[in-house]
């Protein structure tokens, strides 16, 4: 169990699914507690985060990569319970929120060692669980290459969303100016509480209009719909921008006339986080680290955590995500780590406006 480890059991209860399909498919299990091997962490965990991801895996869309763990689960937090060969800059006690391979819906996760956070100044441990597969992702695109400079128009789609929020905060955090495209009118609110400086409800306004007219064109574009909004991002930005696609809820099939992006001189790029390398994933970790999580101090980013449910409702969980409605993220936590005093279920929302 590596160099340092504390007695922990050869057993532990696990969200598995019996076959792809719907959320009816998910079913707790019993699976042998990982060993972490060399520059690996074993983390305790108290909480997973929910995500797009993870829908799609169970739908069996979204593959594991080679040599990781066939359950679902992205990120999680808890507490270090064992190291692995090599591990110098964690100790067993340490408590971390991490990026994963897979295995977050279990009792305990190996993770490598580079991909772990400590717990942010003011987030609570079973909190921190919600951070990184959003905070990677948005960083990676948007962040580590520079795309966006302070005081520039950023135009953020699905802004009530886990990686909407995210890039609001972010944006407002790094001083750019965050449109961003919602609906209906609560979700709007929330935008505008995350800090967004104009929200555009896409039922009654035209964001390529109001991007036009108020910006002259938003000089970034972080988009997760696709489909028709792609020659209307083309449409709504300004010469020189950048647009990344990371997600195509309204398809990625389409026809478009690409003449527009030579006369803009635009960029249109986008990127999977699941399938890139460790040290890729190490660097976003530590820039993460030194950029953003100072932050969480100040009270600039918070966290936005909307339900939190045991293992034995991670049906409940995954039809909750699939409906698109909640505000915040969904946790799972272990049914053996539910005390009376652990929030669950109906329990009121944390960083979220009342």
């Amino acid at each position: 169990m590596g160099s340092k480890a504390i007695h922990l059991p050869n057993e532990m209860a696990v969200v598995e699914m019996r076959a792809p399909g719907g959320p009816e498919v998910l079913v707790l299990g019993r699976r042998q507690v990982p060993a972490p091997a060399a520059g690996e962490v074993l983390i305790e965990v108290a909480a997973a985060g929910v995500n797009g991801p993870d829908m799609m895996q169970r739908k069996g869309l979204y593959p594991p990569p080679a040599g990781a763990s066939d359950l679902m689960g992205l990120e999680v937090s808890g507490i270090i319970v064992a190291v692995g060969a090599g591990v110098t800059a964690w100790a067993v006690g340490d408590s971390v929120t991490a990026l994963t391979n897979g295995g977050g819906y279990a009792e305990y996760c190996a993770v490598d060692s580079r991909h772990c956070l400590p717990i942010p100044e003011n987030v609570s441990v079973q909190d921190a669980a919600g951070l990184p597969e959003t905070f990677f992702t948005v960083w990676s695109n948007i962040f580590s290459p520079r795309r966006l400079q302070p005081g520039a128009s950023f135009l953020v789609h699905g802004g009530a969303g886990g990686i909407g929020s995210t890039a609001i905060q972010l944006g407002k955090a790094l001083g750019a100016k965050v449109y961003a495209t919602e609906s209906p009118a609560a979700r709007c609110d929330f935008c505008r509480d995350l800090g967004a400086d104009r929200v555009i409800d896409y039922a009654n306004e035209d964001f390529v209009g109001v991007l036009r007219e108020e910006a002259g064109g938003a000089d970034v574009i972080l988009d997760i719909v696709g489909g028709s909004y792609v020659a209307r991002n083309i449409k709504a930005s300004a010469p020189g921008a950048h647009i990344v696609q990371i997600a195509f809820a309204l398809g990625s099939k389409i026809e478009i006339d690409l003449v527009p992006i030579m006369l803009k001189r635009l960029t249109y790029t986008g990127s999977t986080l699941r399938s890139r390398s460790p040290e890729f994933k190490a660097e976003i970790a530590a820039e993460l680290r030194s950029a953003v999580w100072p932050h969480f101090a100040s009270g600039k980013i918070r966290t936005l955590v909307g339900r939190v449910l045991p293992f034995s409702q991670a049906v409940a969980a995954h039809q909750l995500m699939e409906q698109a409605g909640h505000l915040g993220k969904i946790l799972l936590v272990p049914d053996a780590h539910l005390t009376e005093g652990t929030r669950h279920d109906e329990t009121p929302l944390t960083g979220l406006p009342s």
